[in-house]
């Protein structure tokens, strides 16, 4: 059985006291970030050490490409995504190409190490405003970004791993970051459903995850998206049908300062409609939560079947592969133009 917390591990081991936090029955999964891996063999040792101790949990990572890229040494280097939207306007056919075969190279390495998800791929619009997303989306315009990430999306899941899109209902049009601070988005509804909305409405029923931004849209309600049961249950499932897995983004963001202590972030986030919480970086307020937890109820377990991930190759089988040389080939001609 699958908790309903997302947590972090410190270093390139498993200490005792980590083996004893995953054992709780609320911790659902674990994310890895650029300080847990010097290279493929050992983020996959460190990997079997938590599926020796959980092995349902989720294993996961942010790997978009670009600067978020936190398996580097000897991954290949996936450019910025909006690459891809630049290449869309010398040919669309072209980069609807790479898309896939991008989707599919980040997935299958993920996936070579014994990583079941990367938080991928990000929905939200390029408005020129957003620092923090700028060169991390596809495009600017919804349409070009849903023909580009369609293509991603099903190379990501013929490799064999779930899309998670984030960060809903998008974060490009605000200059705040909500890392270190709480974004108010003014803009009302029918200026959101017109751009930034549209990603997620068309891709919805390819997406097994989605991950709401920790941004306040008071034209629509006064809480985060991240705790708000209007964006989650309303809108993302009543209206535009999502029935996947809902995470949190990370509670120790600055944005999700505004519902109290950690046990009061998880508990309005899944009152709200995550299935799973995210608690980074901090590992006593993970303790916290997985502990103001013990007496709720587990999540609901159907929906985190499709997050496991299908490996289909492995480590070593990478470099004769021609799927994998013909992607790495790829990139590289692409970056030295």
């Amino acid at each position: 059985m699958i908790g309903s917390v997302m947590l972090d591990v410190q270093g390139l081991e498993l200490t005792a006291v980590e083996r004893e936090v995953l054992r709780h029955p609320q911790t659902g999964g674990v994310i890895f970030f650029a300080r847990n891996f010097v290279g493929p063999e050992q983020i996959q040792a460190l990997a079997a050490q938590i599926r020796a101790v959980r092995p349902e949990l989720i294993l996961a990572v942010d790997q978009e490409g670009g600067r978020v890229q936190r398996f580097r040494e000897g991954f290949v280097k996936i450019p910025p995504m909006k690459t891809l939207g630049d290449q869309f306007s010398l040919s669309p056919e072209k980069a609807r190409q790479l898309a896939y075969e991008w989707g599919w190279l980040m997935a299958t390495e993920v996936l070579s190490v014994g990583v079941d998800i990367s938080f991928a791929p990000i929905l939200d619009l390029d408005c020129g405003i957003s620092q923090v997303i700028g060169n991390r989306s596809f495009h600017s315009e919804p349409e070009i970004a849903i023909a580009l990430l369609g293509p991603f999306i099903k190379g990501m899941q013929d490799a064999g791993m779930a899309a998670t899109g984030k960060h809903f209902p998008g974060h490009g049009a605000i200059a705040a970051d909500s890392h270190v601070a709480i974004p108010v988005d003014t803009r009302s509804m029918a200026d959101i459903e017109a751009h930034d909305l549209k990603p997620f409405v068309a891709l919805a029923s390819a997406l097994q995850g989605i991950m709401p931004a920790h941004v306040i849209f008071p034209e629509v309600d006064d809480r985060p998206a991240g705790f708000s049961p209007v964006w989650l249950q309303e809108i993302l499932r009543k209206k535009i049908g999502f029935r996947g897995v809902i995470f949190s983004d990370d509670l120790s963001m600055e944005g999700a300062g505004v519902a109290g202590s950690f046990a009061d972030r998880a508990e309005a986030a899944i009152s709200a409609g995550c299935d799973m919480v995210l608690v980074c970086n901090k590992p006593e307020a993970a303790i916290q939560v997985l502990e103001s937890r013990e007496s709720k109820p587990l999540p609901d377990q159907s929906r985190f079947a499709a997050l496991k991930g299908r490996r289909r190759l492995g480590w070593s089988e990478l470099p004769r592969h021609p799927q994998w040389i013909a992607a790495e080939e790829g990139i590289r001609r692409l970056i030295t133009v």
